[in-house]
């Protein structure tokens, strides 16, 4: 048997904390012409290290191949979070005093979603994007990019040809690093003495409490407890010196991190949350390896409230083909006799099939010519947003529910 070793402290991993079977990668949409072809397929199994509590996917696959040149995911198709980017950039800017002779940086700027708030104030940026097409969109919307992987070499490169960032900015691109530690010194490496680096990410604490095993796929090579982030850091001389709480993605955290003789001064709320987290138990093994029974008890619950629907004759459809679904709905058994069809906003998306299941993805169009009795967000997270957005057949009688992180109408 093959012994895992932790990818920050490289202690030998041997404590299960999710196992979701055999999937492909979440964002590995099929053409309907690949459904004579074989499909690759990956354990998603997840351990946790016992010394530094960092959560993990084992290494099956790389990231060349989940975020390939046809990577489907664009950040601006959501109105939601295209305002909680331009409310970010207007709270770092007054804060950190940016102004036309800063340089920020974006690691995973995807299409510009949020440097292009940065280009209209004329700050200088850079998006540093690694998928083609995502990269291709954000060039096209005026956004500087480099499309590149992020790590130590080119954090280096950048920082002598540029002379360093005031501003790092990471959403959602820490936990899919393969190398986390090659990446945080990527980070120290171009950052400015006094510069900042913010990083956003799930929280660990939550995906616990609230059961939320969706957002377990292999694009998502760790899942992050603020202590374990803080040991990460000072593995490369930096330092957390603040964090908010945030309802995104079912509950994140904002890290602001610093080199650790820069000047910022250490927020209270650091402690705060640093004490939450060891009075939860997770600074101890028992927190983490009984997550496993309340995921298959989520799925059961789940899948029965759709069979349910589907003896009670009831039409059924999807929206949302996000990266969470895919892992619910390929750990559930979840094809098209439960679930027809699935729609999206992402022209990117629409015409394949999503993967493993099979399951077609529509224009939402389709929604207002089929008018179902129940839609079922699959990113549960934007619920209350597509709810908004589908409020004509809410008026006239469909039924909005999530079936994560617990079976839900809206």
């Amino acid at each position: 048997m093959t012994q895992h070793h932790c990818r920050h402290c490289g202690a030998p991993l041997s404590h299960i904390f999710a196992d979701l079977g055999f999937a492909p990668p979440s964002n590995a949409y099929r053409a309907p012409e690949d459904l004579n072809r074989p499909e690759t397929t990956f354990p998603l199994r997840v351990r946790v290290c016992d010394q530094c509590f960092l959560v993990q996917t084992e290494d099956f696959t790389d990231a060349e191949t989940l975020f390939s040149a046809d990577y489907a995911y664009f950040s601006s198709t959501s109105k939601g979070w295209l305002a909680h980017a331009a409310s970010y950039c207007a709270m770092v800017t007054d804060r950190f005093g940016l102004d036309g002779s800063s340089f920020v940086v974006e690691l995973a700027s995807n299409d510009g979603y949020l440097l292009k708030n940065f280009v209209a104030e004329q700050v200088h940026c850079l998006g540093i994007e690694p998928t083609a097409r995502a990269a291709a969109a954000a060039e096209a919307c005026g956004v500087p990019t480099l499309q590149r992987f992020f790590g130590k070499e080119l954090g280096v490169s950048l920082a002598a040809e540029g002379g360093g960032a005031d501003l790092i900015i990471g959403n959602n691109v820490y936990a899919h690093v393969p190398d986390i530690n090659d990446f945080t010194s990527g980070i120290a490496a171009l950052l400015k003495p006094q510069g900042v680096v913010t990083l956003e990410f799930p929280h660990l604490m939550r995906l616990v409490e609230f059961t939320q095993f969706d957002t377990i796929y292999h694009e998502h090579f760790s899942y992050l407890s603020l202590s374990t982030v803080a040991k990460i850091f000072a593995r490369c001389g930096l330092r957390i010196f603040d964090v908010e709480e945030l309802p995104t993605h079912g509950g994140s955290l904002r890290v602001f991190g610093c080199f650790a003789g820069a000047d910022h001064a250490t927020a209270a709320s650091v402690n705060r949350i640093l004490s939450e987290e060891i009075s939860r138990g997770m600074q101890g093994i028992n927190f983490y390896t009984g997550f496993q029974p309340r995921i298959e008890a989520q799925k059961n619950a789940a899948l029965q409230f759709l069979l349910d629907l589907r003896k009670d004759g009831k039409t059924v459809a999807g929206y949302g083909a996000a990266a969470k679904g895919n892992t619910f709905l390929n750990y559930a058994g979840i094809k098209r006799d439960l679930l027809p069809f699935v729609c999206d906003a992402a022209p990117a998306k629409q015409g394949r099939l999503l993967p493993g299941s099979h399951i077609p993805i529509f224009s939402p169009d389709v929604l207002t010519e089929t008018r179902p009795d129940y839609v079922v967000v699959l990113p549960w997270n934007i619920a209350a947003e597509v709810r908004f957005q589908l409020s004509d057949l809410v008026d006239t009688g469909t039924r909005v529910v999530t079936l994560m992180p617990e079976v839900k109408v809206h």
